[in-house]
């Protein structure tokens, strides 16, 4: 009985072991399927993205255990789990409980002797900038133990007076302490003095004297110098945007530099932070510059712009790849992301087109750098699915790197504007792949935690919007196009050629000549609200193509979607031009026709009927077509007569502050702020009469309730001493929602009127001049917003934001909460409820 008991347990093992060798690798098998399957649409499944977005400008990330973090510009920072929901974590320049630095004035003392704290153009405030987080596992704390959190910040009072500071923390949060100041900029010969300050910018009140002094330099380089004794900002860089990274060897380097003089590297020595000087002058192989002081010249120059420079080693490439950003940072300003790589840390950095980072000459900079990304916009067609204007963004850039040691992903990080968003900014974070070439190509769409994986082939062809970046940067916006991949190939539409997959997921696609290669990704489209496919790509000439993939129609769900989606808004009340769509959802036609030309014509504009008539009335008709299929929606019109506008307030300044409409009461004469005392005001002649003259340190607080809806007017003339950004003429508003028409505005420097904290511009096509008097006038009717000067129509836009309505308001001249008061004269304010009629608008204008 024993052995056929073991007989019996033989055979039963056997058979179990004969069942796993039949079920473990068929199960084993469709784990493997799933996971890299390439059946149809599989790779564009996924949750719905959602995100929680911070503003934090020039953002520097870092991870501690299971926490991201970015520090950037204003001593702003966030955290978050999964690089979509962030959450603020400090309190800007607050002092002396400073989230990050206690005390902000003494903590960092050392380095706002020579530049950042009430100073030149930090007057009043502060100017700490651009922050490198970095753990340095190396760093010796005074206690003995090693590694810290370092944090190199920027220090800055004019656009070449900085220095780079460092401060250190065993915590991420901090509070990190001051170490010291590492390296200035903007420093002259002799004594000098910047406006507004009391700092001698002369070389020896730097950390460059002591250097002489202990012999690690042996005197200052005359160079550095014009031949008037200012600083040489042309070849030598502004003292900001630091950045550190490891080379492959485990040595420690800093890159920084701003415009101007180009961007510089120098080694740091890894226990202590200080940077080590190379102590005299000389060239690389390659014929860059090294300086005694500024370290080896990796990029720029010749007042070229050029900043935020970002490195990053890449053990599978074997290269280093040298981020910076070309243009201003302002809305208009044209920020744009390039890429260059080397084989060594010190360079020479070079493009696609093996081009040197650093510039040959005074030589426009457009055409150096592989363009990752700049001004972009998908446009949203009716029809599309969705709202709003589009997917894009304006002047994105600063970026830095976040590479998963785990996996190898990249990740781009930086801040960005948006279309029609004003001076508003956040942090975005995209994915960065590698193309067969070595190169960094960019996602078109936010990162969502989707990492690349093999797609089919099925999921490629169709229409796409399309985008090229150029190489060009302006404040202009590139918008999309359409294009179709089709199945054979081909690509047709706003650019033709062809197309193919290489590999899981490599993409080659040769548009009117040029032959691009990247990858094809799914992601996040927010407008559509789920997947889709898109394309990266670099070509050899370092022009990025983006593609965004739209939804498969027939011609006639596409019509029919037009048809649902057009709408021209309140067509009952019309009073200004109307904007009439000629391009629907992938690329469909839109054709409109007009009843009464004499009412509206067909491309929109109106003729309003004067004051004496009756409204006026037309029907517009819209007629789509896309391929064969074709149908018509119409529109009843009704135009309002011109009204003449109600005055509510009137300040002629002939000696008070007075209403002299009697509506009101009195202005208050302010200090520098809205809310501060100690200002006085006087009287010139003026307009009409007299004026009120300001001394640039004073302003007058307007009686409360001067404006109570969202229809409004506002005349007055204006003639300015001086011109400085930001700085207004008349506020009205709260802290958090607020207008101001500022004579130098923070676009193209033009006059303008704009809003925030919903961040709206309507600028003049000019900025008004000094020592001559400008009528001003802007009417505010139900979201349409039009600005004037001396009687005619600069600006004219739409959605202006409802400022007044059940708001406590404040109201200014000359001051608001924040920027520099406003020097000059101002007279004869009018303030109406509606509308200005033309006749209003004739009459205000002449003098």
């Amino acid at each position: 009985m024993e052995r056929s008991g073991n007989v019996k347990s033989l055979f039963s093992k056997a058979f179990l072991l004969f069942l796993a060798m039949i079920i473990i690798p068929s199960t084993v098998g469709a784990s493997m399927k799933d996971k890299n399957s390439n059946k149809p649409e599989q790779s564009l499944e996924g949750p719905p993205a959602n995100f929680e977005d911070v503003s934090v400008h020039d953002p520097s990330i870092i991870k501690e255990g299971d926490t991201y973090y970015v520090f950037g510009t204003h001593i702003e920072a966030a955290k978050s789990k999964d690089l979509m929901s962030w959450e603020r974590f400090t309190n800007g320049y607050t002092t002396p409980n400073n989230a990050l630095y206690g005390d902000l004035s003494e903590n960092l003392a050392g380095s706002f002797e020579w530049a950042g704290e009430d100073d030149a153009d930090s007057a009043g405030g502060f100017a700490v900038w651009a922050p490198d987080i970095f753990y340095n596992k190396d760093y010796v704390n005074e206690d003995g133990s090693k590694g810290a959190y370092m944090i190199y910040y920027s220090a800055s009072s004019t656009y070449i007076r900085s220095a780079i500071g460092y401060a250190v923390s065993k915590e991420i949060e901090g509070p990190y302490e001051y170490v010291d100041t590492v390296v200035y900029s903007g420093f002259t010969e002799h004594e000098a003095y910047d406006n507004n300050s009391d700092v001698n910018k002369q070389w020896e009140n730097t950390n460059i004297q002591p250097m002489i002094e202990e012999g690690t330099l042996t005197a200052e380089n005359q160079n550095w110098f014009n031949s008037d004794g200012s600083y040489n900002n042309a070849m030598y860089p502004n003292a900001i945007d630091g950045n550190l990274f490891y080379d492959e060897n485990g040595k420690l380097w800093m890159t920084y530099g701003s415009w101007s003089g180009g961007i510089f590297l120098l080694e740091v020595d890894k226990e202590t932070g200080q940077l080590i000087h190379p102590g005299e002058d000389g060239q690389t192989k390659d014929g860059r510059m090294i300086d005694r002081y500024f370290g080896t010249k990796i990029a720029g120059g010749y007042t070229k712009s050029g900043e935020g420079p970002y490195i990053v080693y890449n053990q599978e490439t074997g290269y280093y790849y040298l981020y910076v950003t070309y243009g201003w940072l302002g809305a208009d300003g044209g920020y744009n992301m390039r890429v260059f790589r080397s084989e060594n840390p010190d360079g020479p950095y070079l493009d696609a087109k093996g081009q040197d980072a650093v510039l040959p000459g005074n030589v426009s900079n457009h055409t150096y750098g592989n363009k990752i990304m700049g001004n972009f916009l998908f446009d949203q067609k009716v029809g599309d699915p969705g709202e709003g204007e589009g997917f894009g963004y304006k002047s994105p850039g600063h970026n830095s790197v976040y590479v998963d040691e785990e996996t190898n992903e990249q990740l781009l990080v930086f801040h960005t504007r948006f279309p029609n968003q004003g001076e508003a900014h956040e942090v975005r974070i995209h994915s960065i792949f590698m193309n067969e070439e070595g190169w960094p190509v960019v996602s078109p769409f936010r990162y969502t935690g989707k990492q690349l994986e093999k797609v089919n082939r099925k999921d490629i062809a169709g229409i796409y919007k399309y985008i090229n970046h150029g190489n060009e940067y302006s404040g202009e916006i590139v918008k999309s196009e359409y294009i179709t991949l089709h199945k054979n190939n081909k690509v047709t539409g706003a650019v033709e050629g062809s197309w193919k997959k290489t590999s899981h997921n490599q993409a080659e696609l040769t548009l009117d000549g040029q032959t691009y290669k990247g990858v094809f990704a799914p992601q996040w489209d927010p407008a559509a609200e789920k997947y889709v496919m898109t394309f990266t790509a670099l070509s050899d000439e370092g022009i990025t193509v983006w593609g965004s993939k739209q939804e498969n129609r027939f011609d006639e769900e596409v019509v029919q979607a037009i048809v649902e989606d057009l709408d021209l808004g309140n067509t009952s009340e019309v009073v200004s031009h109307l904007v009439l769509p000629t391009e629907g959802t992938t690329g469909a036609a839109i054709v409109w026709q007009t009843s009464d030309e004499l009412v509206i014509t067909n491309t929109g504009e109106i003729h309003r009927p004067s004051a004496d008539e009756g409204p006026s009335t037309a029907t517009l008709t819209a007629t789509i077509t896309k391929g064969s299929e074709s149908a018509t929606k119409s529109f009843d019109i009704t135009v309002l007569p011109y009204q003449d506008a109600s005055m509510t307030s009137h300040f002629s300044f002939d000696g008070s502050l007075t209403d002299q409409h009697g509506d009101f009461g009195s202005g208050t004469v302010t200090g520098d702020r809205l809310t501060n005392t100690g200002g006085s005001i006087s009287y010139e002649q003026g307009v009409a009469g007299e004026a009120v003259y300001f001394d640039g340190e004073s302003g007058i607080l307007l009686p409360d309730d001067l404006i109570t809806s969202h229809e409004y007017s506002v005349s007055f003339w204006v003639k300015p001493e001086q011109l400085t950004t930001y700085t207004t003429t008349f506020f009205g508003g709260t802290a958090d929602s607020w207008l101001s028409l500022v004579p130098k505005g923070p676009t193209g420097d033009n006059t303008m009127l704009w809003s925030g904290e919903a961040w709206y511009d309507a600028p003049a096509s000019y900025q008004i001049k000094t020592n001559e008097w400008t009528h001003v006038a802007f009417t505010v009717s139900n979201g349409t917003v039009k600005l004037y000067l001396n009687g005619k129509e600069e600006f004219s836009g739409a959605n202006f934001p409802d400022i007044f309505t059940n708001a406590e308001a404040d109201f200014g001249l000359a001051v608001n909460h924040w920027d520099s008061p406003f020097k000059g004269a101002i007279d004869d304010l009018r303030i109406y409820q509606g509308e200005l009629s033309p006749n209003q608008l004739d009459e205000l204008s002449q003098s």
